[in-house]
């Protein structure tokens, strides 16, 4: 679809994503929903592709670009079918990876970033716990400082390739303030790091989920992010990229639920006609694609604003409600129109509903982004 924001380059990259998911992921994702994660040699071949460092610099060897190309990234990736394949790249390349790009050093990006974009090196990032979620002031996870060392103790839950990743971006409590938190890079294999029971869920079946223990965990201090104290505020900037990133995969997920059902109820006769030729089926098919441009031209223009330097977070928040309020709302438009099979799992159109629950949920709850938005009237 035509846009003002988009250049020949993200039409491109568009048709790249597309022929990547028609061959490496359609094929074989129904066994990934089986198994309950995605293999690394897929993300191996997408780092290849160069898809998994497109905000990075290139001696790393990401692509440099900027805010538009990685949304135009994640909305083409989204239009896959499998919200787990989906999730578990955006959490590598939009939620977790960033934190290093932006708060690592010198030394600790030539370490692990050029893995991370070849996908040899998948990340994670462990923010949420048993009492905390989108209020990361509450959380309760501790670092302190032993000479050389910082000491974690705690727990995090619901973390999005918490069973496969290799490398963890971990917020801990370094003092006694509310938002006193720092963030550790720590690897898998880290003595006093063990990853719990990976988490049965409704949806994103693909994407391994795991609890993350932390007794007595030493990372050398080298490992610690930024600056000590600072990592609330890491987390606070990074929450904009990745809810940019949710609200593109939401869009993503309802254009292809659209696509779907529209072929579906030109095929699909009922009382002699063909359910297209239903009034109502073609009037409400259509409203829900008239919201989904609405959604898709919002999007883009809340990443223009990130390349022009401005400050998001109202209008990343009012996106954020808008495409995970939206997602639900399509993808259970077209499951209705696809009759019983749309109640059948594996389906399509099931898994993208089934899918689309948690969009409202994770990165922020709907309810979470209205209020922030409404605090900056």
């Amino acid at each position: 679809m035509d846009n003002a924001y988009l250049t020949p380059d993200h039409e491109l990259l568009r048709e790249q994503v597309a022929r990547f998911l028609a061959r490496e992921v359609e094929p074989h994702a129904d066994a990934w929903e089986r198994d309950g994660s995605v293999p690394h040699e897929v993300l191996r071949r997408m780092g290849a592709a160069g898809f998994l460092g497109l905000m990075y610099e290139a001696e790393y060897g990401g692509a440099g670009a900027d805010a538009l190309t990685n949304l135009v990234f994640a909305e083409a990736l989204s239009r896959c079918t499998y919200g787990g394949f989906v999730i578990t790249v955006l959490v590598h390349t939009d939620m977790a990876s960033p934190h290093l790009h932006h708060g690592g050093s010198a030394a600790q990006k030539a370490r692990w970033m050029p893995g991370i974009c070849r996908g040899e090196t998948i990340a994670a990032v462990a923010i949420t716990e048993p009492g905390a979620g989108s209020d990361v002031a509450g959380i309760r996870t501790t670092a302190r400082r032993d000479r050389d060392h910082w000491v974690i103790d705690g727990s995090k839950l619901f973390i999005t390739n918490g069973v496969h990743a290799d490398l963890y971006f971990v917020a801990a409590r370094t003092g006694p303030g509310a938002r006193e938190i720092s963030i550790f890079a720590v690897e898998k294999g880290t003595p006093g790091f063990t990853v719990g029971r990976q988490l049965d869920k409704t949806g994103w079946r693909s994407s391994d989920t795991a609890e993350l223990h932390f007794d007595g965990c030493r990372v050398p201090a080298g490992h610690l992010l930024g600056e000590e104290h600072q990592g609330f505020y890491a987390v606070m900037k990074n929450f904009q990229t990745e809810r940019i990133a949710l609200a593109a995969m939401a869009i993503g997920h309802c254009t292809q639920a659209i696509r779907l059902t529209l072929e579906h109820v030109r095929t699909r006769r009922a009382f002699g006609a063909p359910l297209w030729d239903k009034q109502v089926i073609r009037q409400r098919l259509a409203m829900c694609d008239a919201k989904t441009r609405a959604a898709r031209e919002y999007a883009y223009h809340c990443a223009w604003r990130v390349t022009q330097g401005h400050d998001v977070v109202q209008d990343v928040s009012l996106l954020k409600a808008l495409t995970g309020e939206l997602v639900n709302e399509v993808t259970a438009t077209c499951q209705q129109f696809h009759g019983g099979m749309g109640f059948m799992t594996g389906t399509p159109v099931e898994r993208l509903w089934r899918d689309a629950r948690v969009l409202g949920i994770g990165g922020g709850a709907t309810e979470v982004m209205l209020d922030e938005a409404a605090k900056r009237y």
